[in-house]
């Protein structure tokens, strides 16, 4: 009986079942084999001495109706659980009583042989409830019922079951518990005294989160994991930097004091000191060094969790050899936010994705039931904020943050599971923010009731410390003396700040940004040497239009494949070859590539064809993977149906890559808007705020095609507005040489910068949008390029421009062979080379001066150029009017509109 399986009876209908005996007692052996062993159970524990006689009817009824409620408490048992530890939790109906089963008070001393399945055996109704009720109505509830796996769904409920009711924790766990409720507790105290009025985002009230982290790291530790990634927003961070991550009191008091080492330094422009990273190498109290890690973060509160996954999956795929155990990310969340941000949602869906995959999160709510001034009945629909998670097949604890033991116990749980399962887990631990949004904030306006409460509420170190000194495991001169020890550390850091004394970072163990330099303005006045020998271009083409014997290529894909040898041989290489050759010249010389996004092994313009298919098997072949033995790694990933969440993905995984070419592409240009956050927070600023660079290549189709407002325009303007400081480069390039150049130049240059590029759509097949062999083997990255078909001293009109307009531009110079008018290309537009352009100019010296957009007057280029006020002051625009959108969705006026600019560019 024990070893039998009856969770498929949870919803079993109870006139469903009665036709099931009724079958059973006609002919046993048509059931089902579970069904069968059931009703012979109930039999056969019907005639021994413990279950009272003949099986009747009415008392298998009865015996279902008990098994039932046992389910029901396995299911919504967490809708009774003591998880709040300031007020009543609110009525979730959960319908857990005997009248919901049709049992009565008299049943209570009846024995029922369901005992069995709580490992009670035949037992009293009573004692099977008050089992029930001490393992999932008591301070931990749990959510587990609606996962389908019924592997994972086993394992939790036995862990559950044989844990949950007596927490068992041995006494040193208890003292390490108190010790870091004291570092959490005495910390936030001292802040409060010595730094009042400044904000911190205290984690009072949530103390409890301190001890919980501990464990996961320790059981982590014990379970194999060497590194623990940490991405969070601010409720708590600096507690958590100190007495977790192990940033020094001195770094953060001198923060506090406006002398942090950063400022001291300039490095940058910086950033406020509850956003800022740190890395460290600590001993869990197993002896095991782990490495510990928490990523920047602005006040995007939930934008970081996709990145910590990334940057874990980079260091899976380069440093761990894809096994997942070694590194654990630990995503720490706002009740609120993590409610309300879609962002959540993307990051779980894409979690056991392939390209994905980082071998599962956990998840860490500090749930503090409000959001700022929003309650949560105001915040949420659903009846938890971890109501999200149950999409997928993954366990949610709910737990009560007053119960630093209990918290200790699903902390470890919750680390067991993940390492076993490699799957998401989440913990909610419902606990209270003893002070406002930050400390400068009175809560009372809008919660005058709750913060009654919270003011007359102990903080969990004073109610952990009162159960151990009643229990009589812990003296109170030990007590004392602890928190006495930990006070005189805090004090003993805050006089070596007052000296200025402040320590260096310490390295973690991954050294692949060491050798790398930040970038100087004189870096991008001419590009590096970025061309390649003609013998490895055929390497490449050789691996990239060829398939193993026997592959049945689609026909249409194997005349794209000959089409590439085609190109070459003629010497007019293309736009998706260009790209090829790029990825696999940086392959041959041991690179990693990692590509992602809707659609990218195919290209959403059906140009790039990384991969080709079995027409039978649907087998994949990626040419790139086989161009020779010591290669790189190829990664390349169709995305799921998220720019935000995938971007941010990819970022991370930047951040732990910087040898690899890391790409990200938007189906159209105008879908990274889905990512903005990211762009502005992270990709375009982390340099300056966080001294954190990122080599990512986003790609972003844009030109005016006449295809409507949603697919023309990739938002050029508002690339160039995030644009100061060297921060990221961006470009709009006319040949395919140029996007190889680029490419590779990512990873020539001894420092690492973002790429933006404004990628073509209909010029990916243009006939004259193609470059030579020598233009990949004896050139390098053109930031200008100038007009080779006019002589200066004819030229009256020079027309500056970028990207798709210039082969407009072209064909009318070239019908009415216009040798006035000199058309000049700015490939790169930031770094903006301004010694090119100026040394353009002085040729021309005396022409009229246009710059040329098919973008609105408001968008596009024009604005930002308009900041180089000496280079830029004798020009005049030629676009579209101003317009709220960024093109029409009208095919002839967008025809008319594009002639007026060329005819406009040309008239003089």
């Amino acid at each position: 009986m024990k070893n039998l399986d009856f969770t498929h009876l949870s919803s079993s209908d109870i006139t469903y079942i009665d036709s099931l005996f009724d079958q059973y007692k006609k002919d046993p052996n048509a059931l089902e084999e579970s069904w069968l062993k059931f009703f012979q159970g109930f039999e056969f524990g019907s005639n021994s001495p413990a279950g009272g006689g003949d099986l009747s009817e009415a008392k298998l009824r009865k015996e279902f109706n008990v098994f039932r409620m046992i389910q029901s408490y396995r299911t919504r048992g967490h809708l009774l659980s003591d998880t709040n530890p300031i007020r009543p939790r609110r009525d979730r109906d959960a319908r857990i009583s005997l009248k919901h089963y049709d049992l009565t008070e008299a049943d209570l001393d009846e024995v029922f042989m369901v005992g069995e399945f709580v490992d009670l055996g035949p037992a009293k109704l009573k004692d099977i409830i008050d089992r029930m009720n001490s393992i999932y109505c008591n301070k931990v509830g749990v959510e587990y019922m609606h996962i389908n796996n019924t592997d994972i769904r086993r394992w939790v409920r036995e862990k559950f079951e044989k844990g949950s009711s007596t927490i068992q924790i041995p006494f040193e766990k208890k003292k390490r518990i108190l010790e870091k409720l004291n570092e959490a507790n005495v910390f936030e105290n001292f802040l409060q005294t010595k730094y009042t009025g400044q904000k911190r985002f205290s984690l009072e009230g949530g103390e409890t989160t301190i001890p919980a982290l501990d464990g996961i790291i320790n059981k982590g530790a014990e379970l194999g994991a060497k590194e623990f990634v940490f991405g969070m927003a601010h409720r708590g961070r600096l507690n958590v930097l100190a007495n977790i991550i192990g940033k020094t009191y001195e770094y953060i008091f001198s923060e506090f004091e406006g002398n942090s080492l950063e400022q001291q330094q300039g490095q940058g422009d910086g950033d406020v000191k509850y956003h800022m990273g740190f890395t460290s190498i600590r001993k869990a109290t197993g002896g095991e060094d782990v490495t510990l890690k928490i990523l920047p973060n602005p006040s995007h509160l939930e934008t970081v969790a996709p990145v910590a996954v990334g940057y874990c999956r980079g260091l899976v795929d380069l440093n761990y050899e894809k096994d997942t155990s070694k590194i654990v990310p630990i995503i720490i969340h706002g009740d609120a936010a993590v409610a309300g941000q879609g962002v959540v949602y993307e990051t779980l869906q894409m979690s056991e994705l392939d390209g994905y995959q980082a071998g599962g999160a956990i998840h860490f709510v500090i749930n503090n039931q409000i959001g700022f001034t929003t309650d949560f009945a105001d915040a949420r629909s659903s009846a938890y904020c971890t109501s999200v998670a149950k999409m997928l097949d993954i366990p949610v604890f709910h737990v009560n943050g007053d119960y630093p033991e209990a918290v200790l116990f699903v902390s470890e749980l919750a680390m067991e599971f993940r390492q076993k399962f490699k799957k998401d887990v989440f913990i909610d631990m419902v606990c209270y923010r003893k002070h406002g949004h930050n400390e400068g904030d009175e809560p009372k306006y809008t919660q005058p009731h709750l913060y009654g409460l919270i003011a007359k509420a102990k903080n969990p170190r004073e109610l952990y410390l009162d159960r151990l000194l009643s229990s009589g495991e812990l003296n109170k001169d030990l007590a004392e003396q602890m928190t006495d020890h930990y006070k005189n550390l805090l004090s003993d850091r805050f006089n070596s700040v007052k000296e200025k004394d402040l320590p260096g970072r310490v390295k973690g163990p991954h050294r692949e940004w060491e050798n790398l330099t930040w970038s100087k303005p004189s870096d991008f006045e001419k590009s590096p040497n970025t061309a390649v020998k003609k013998a490895d271009l055929e390497k490449v083409l050789e691996a990239i239009t060829s398939t193993p014997e026997g592959f049945k290529t689609l026909k249409k894909a194997q005349k794209l494949l000959d089409e590439r040898k085609t190109r070459f041989a003629e010497n007019k290489i293309d736009w998706a070859l260009a790209e090829l050759f790029a990825y696999g010249t940086l392959l041959k010389d041991g690179h990693n590539i990692r590509f992602t996004g809707q659609d990218v092994i195919r290209g959403t313009f059906s140009h790039r064809h990384a991969k080709v298919f079995d027409e039978k098997t649907n087998h994949a072949h990626c040419g790139l993977a086989h161009i020779s033995e010591k290669q790189g790694k190829v990664f390349i990933y169709n995305s799921l149906l998220s720019e935000y969440a995938v971007l941010a993905f990819e970022y991370g995984y930047s951040q732990a890559s910087p040898s690899s070419m890391n790409i990200w592409e938007a189906q159209f240009g105008d879908f990274s808007n889905g990512a903005q956050i990211m762009i502005d927070q992270f990709i375009s600023a982390a340099e300056s705020k966080w001294r954190r660079m990122s080599d990512l290549v986003m790609l972003l189709p844009h030109g005016y095609e006449g295809a409507g407002p949603e697919h023309s325009s990739c938002r050029p303007e508002r690339y160039l507005q995030l644009c100061a400081e060297d921060n990221m480069v961006v470009g709009n390039f006319t040949t395919p040489a140029n996007m190889f150049h680029a490419l590779r130049r990512q990873l020539t240059w001894n420092f690492r910068k973002p790429l933006i590029v404004f990628t073509p759509k209909s010029l990916l097949r243009h006939p004259l949008c193609v470059s030579s062999v020598d233009d990949l083997t004896k050139s390098n990255f053109q930031e200008v390029i100038d007009d080779s078909a006019v002589k200066a001293k004819d030229v009256k009109r020079v027309v500056f421009c970028t990207g798709k307009i210039y082969y407009d531009l072209l064909k009318k110079q070239e019908e009415d062979n216009r040798k006035d008018v000199a058309i000049v290309r700015l490939e790169q537009l930031f770094p903006l080379p301004e010694k090119q352009i100026t040394e353009v100019l002085k040729k021309y010296k005396g022409a009229d001066l246009k710059w040329v957009q098919e973008e609105p007057f408001n968008m596009g280029y024009w604005t930002y150029l308009l900041r180089f006020r000496e280079l830029f002051r004798d020009f005049d625009c030629i676009s579209r009017k101003a317009s709220a959108s960024p093109a029409t969705g009208y095919a002839a006026v967008h025809q008319r509109e594009q002639n007026e600019i060329v005819e406009k560019a040309f008239k003089l």
